[in-house]
């Protein structure tokens, strides 16, 4: 397929092509990176990469429907077993009981009054489930996945600890897209001033920047959680408005 160390006997990926992303998993993602892996055909979940504290691995910023400008952070209380070298997919939470149960809560605090709220709901209860593995990657991914079925994406979901791949940050994001056959890697407003287009020449891979409007219901987007917008306009809205966006960023969306 390639002269990178893909895998070849990786099973039920379908002929090369699409377009791919690669993002840590996020709890509840903002709309923007939600948006990102709604375009892609394969969502690889960057697992076995430093946790970063104060990041969206492990809380979302919750924007009360009836006062925008009211927000707050939900958090999951995570212990890095390692000190700060632990991985993304080694962080435990704290607690885990107690963490389902406050997270619940503030998500009803949040969004119980909203016309879309029975939908949201029915979604939280396998991200509450997922609680019970400890482990806020778990959490994380799942409330992401659960959130794009909600809009009828049909892309497939990988983990970049099961892929080979190359050292260097570029060089193994390229790798990693290989192994799906993928012809594009969407690519975030953060990584293009980091990303040496260089390996992914190498594959044939084109890079495909991916930045969301600032105006409507994209003006928060880089900021509050997509279940702001899900809970006030109901999935069927928000995809729809995703598919128009994904078509004006000129992205081949050929799954969802």
């Amino acid at each position: 397929m390639t002269a990178s160390p893909a895998a070849s006997s990786l099973p039920d990926l379908p002929e090369p092509g699409g377009l791919c992303a690669i993002h840590q998993p996020n709890l509840f993602p903002r709309l923007a990176t939600l948006a990102k892996l709604f375009a892609a055909d394969y969502w690889i979940v960057l697992d076995d990469v430093q946790f970063a504290r104060r990041d969206y691995q492990h809380r979302a910023r919750l924007g009360a429907l009836d006062a925008p400008s009211r927000r707050q952070w939900l958090t999951v209380p995570t212990r890095l077993p390692q000190g700060r070298p632990t991985l993304v997919r080694d962080a435990l939470i704290v607690d885990s009981g107690r963490a389902r149960r406050k997270t619940m809560g503030m998500l009803r605090q949040y969004y119980g009054a909203g016309p879309h709220w029975s939908a949201l709901a029915e979604l939280l209860d396998g991200v509450l489930d997922a609680f019970d593995t400890g482990r806020i990657a778990a959490v994380a991914t799942v409330s992401t996945r659960l959130l794009l079925d909600s809009l009828g994406w049909q892309g497939q979901v990988l983990i970049s600890s099961d892929l080979p791949s190359r050292p260097g940050r570029s060089q193994r994001l390229a790798d990693l897209c290989a192994v799906t056959g993928a012809r594009a890697y969407a690519c975030g407003t953060g990584g293009v001033t980091y990303l040496d287009p260089a390996p992914f020449a190498a594959e044939g891979i084109a890079v495909m920047p991916f930045q969301p409007p600032t105006t409507g219901i994209w003006s928060s987007s880089r900021r509050l959680s997509a279940l702001s917008a899900v809970t006030e306009l109901g999935p069927r809205d928000v995809a729809a408005r995703m598919r128009r966006l994904v078509s004006d960023q000129g992205l081949l969306l050929s799954t969802a």
